[in-house]
């Protein structure tokens, strides 16, 4: 593999995406890491981590070091990047690749220096550079963010969904919320416990919302088998659920993904508007993926909503490509965002 490589990164709360310019995604894992309580060290990052939940002994435990789009641990971040670079670049490259990765829009100063300082630990050339993830989905996405029309994008992640208008590099507007992904899974989990008294695994939901979720009721609803333990008598036992019942577990946390676009719509220029109402919103992040997502969000807000190609890659895709255009993005930035390194430094 060639030097002197141009990174983008999509440090989610849930997975971690690596594209390479011109390559692509090369690298898509969970974000979850494996511990060893005893030595403190690190046992398992990644797939091999994830197999490992709600399965691993006392002495493992099963972290998730981003929370919200934000480190929680910055130790575990720096060892999880450590590996996941190492990967992609290789172990002998000699020159540090350039790393742009997304940070959620409206970081304060103090977790943008975590997430600079963890990449160039882990071997990211100094600075790394930073971009605010509606701007690096948008990009990502294909939108025509150059020009001065406006494009809504809805990035829905793990952690938290960020809707923002980008205009020429910038962001003209946005909001972001802690109701995405990890939410859903919750909603499923406590759906289950109450209408079926079954205990089921965060990653037992997570399964459940991929297999058969929807955000809207269907006719011919899709139906699958889970395991879990029966609340009551505490033994194991298997129930049938099907996807009209997860998408009225998800009725709440799907409001709070509604709220985040309502408010941006209604904090948007008059101008930009009518940019919006032609061009519709665009669709991105794992989110994107749950089955009448964009049906739902077109029938609350009345403007197409459309799913980006490869929703899940257009952070990590979006920041690749932005290193390319780090002057013209600083511009747009803020005079006190401090999100690219160039800002601050």
């Amino acid at each position: 593999m060639a030097l002197g490589k141009k990174i983008g990164i999509d440090l989610g709360t849930a997975n971690i995406l690596i594209a390479i310019r011109g390559q692509g995604v090369v690298l898509r894992e969970p974000a979850v890491v494996a511990l060893s309580q005893r030595f403190n060290d690190v046992v398992a990052v990644g797939e091999d981590a994830r197999a490992m939940m709600g399965r691993a002994p006392d002495g493992i435990s099963i972290v998730r070091p981003m929370r919200d789009g934000v480190i929680a641990d910055y130790i575990v971040v720096e060892a999880m990047l450590r590996y996941f670079l190492g990967r992609v670049t290789g172990r002998l490259n000699l020159v540090r690749p350039e790393v742009m990765i997304s940070a959620p829009a409206g970081v304060n100063t103090v977790e943008q220096r975590a997430v600079r300082d963890a990449a160039e630990q882990a071997g990211a050339r100094r600075p790394a550079q930073l971009i605010p993830e509606p701007l690096a989905a948008a990009i990502g996405a294909g939108l025509p963010v150059a020009t001065p029309r406006g494009n809504l994008v809805v990035d829905i992640g793990g952690g938290r969904t960020e809707a923002a208008v980008i205009s020429m590099y910038g962001m003209v507007v946005w909001d972001s919320a802690r109701v995405a992904g990890n939410r859903f899974d919750d909603a499923i989990q406590t759906y289950v416990k109450r209408r079926h008294n079954l205990i089921i695994g965060e990653r037992t939901a997570e399964d459940l919302k991929i297999a058969i979720g929807s955000a809207l009721p269907v006719e011919d609803s899709l139906r699958t088998q889970v395991r879990g333990r029966d609340q009551v008598s505490g033994m194991p036992r298997t129930i049938t659920i099907t996807s009209n019942e997860i998408a009225t577990a998800l009725q709440e946390p799907l409001a709070g993904v509604v709220g985040v676009i309502r408010s941006v719509l209604e904090k948007m220029p008059p101008e930009l508007s009518a940019d919006v109402i032609d061009r519709g919103v665009v669709l991105t992040g794992g989110g994107a993926l749950l089955r009448n997502v964009d049906r739902l969000l077109t029938e609350e807000t009345g403007i197409p909503c459309h799913i980006a190609d490869h929703p899940m890659d257009c952070v990590a895709e979006g920041a690749s490509i932005a290193l390319e255009y780090i002057d013209v993005i600083r511009r747009s930035l803020p005079s006190d965002e401090g999100m690219l390194a160039g800002a601050i430094e």
